[in-house]
């Protein structure tokens, strides 16, 4: 089975694809944790790293590739922003996860032992970044509801759910498959 999970940073998307595959004994991959080790290697924080992406479009590329090499060897959840955008014909089941700006912000910064501030204004960065770069590179606007939703199998509201209910949430639908 291949799973694709999607959504804003702080939704939820690494902790839950994690305990779901963990649940389901299969691998996860994680393209944010990717990102983040790459900004490390280049000792640049992750605003850094994002404008210099911008610059260097062969590394989103050469993420994407890496994700739909690894959907082919299946039995994995791959969290990204693009997996169910890039591995829309490939995956089995394709889910987003959302919650409310200052919720996200807020997750964020408590995991990274960060201010608010600092969070937020390194989300909105980043998130900016995103949006136009995917559009450039892929045509995919992230910021069209109605045509992005059309991609997922199910969508699901983190915000008041623990990352059990949420991971229990998902089996159910999965379930029905």
């Amino acid at each position: 089975m291949i799973i694709a999970i999607s959504g804003l940073h702080g939704t939820g998307k690494s902790t839950v694809a994690k305990l779901l595959a963990d649940k389901l004994g299969i691998l996860y991959y994680s393209t944010g944790q990717t990102f983040r080790d790459l900004a490390r290697e280049k000792n640049m924080s992750l605003e850094e790293f994002t404008s210099y992406v911008e610059k260097h479009p062969e590394i989103d590329k050469g993420l994407d590739t890496k994700v739909v090499n690894m959907a082919k060897k299946g039995n994995i959840i791959i969290d990204s922003r693009l997996s169910a955008h890039i591995l829309k014909s490939i995956a089995d089941y394709k889910i987003q996860l959302c919650c409310p700006l200052e919720v996200r912000v807020k997750r964020m910064a408590s995991r990274d032992q960060t201010s608010y501030e600092e969070k937020l204004k390194e989300t909105t960065i980043r998130e900016k970044s995103e949006l136009e770069r995917f559009k450039r590179l892929y045509n995919i606007d992230l910021s069209a509801k109605k045509s992005t939703e059309k991609v997922f199998d199910f969508i699901i509201n983190t915000e008041n759910l623990t990352i059990e209910e949420i991971v229990d949430q998902i089996l159910i639908e999965l379930n029905k498959i």
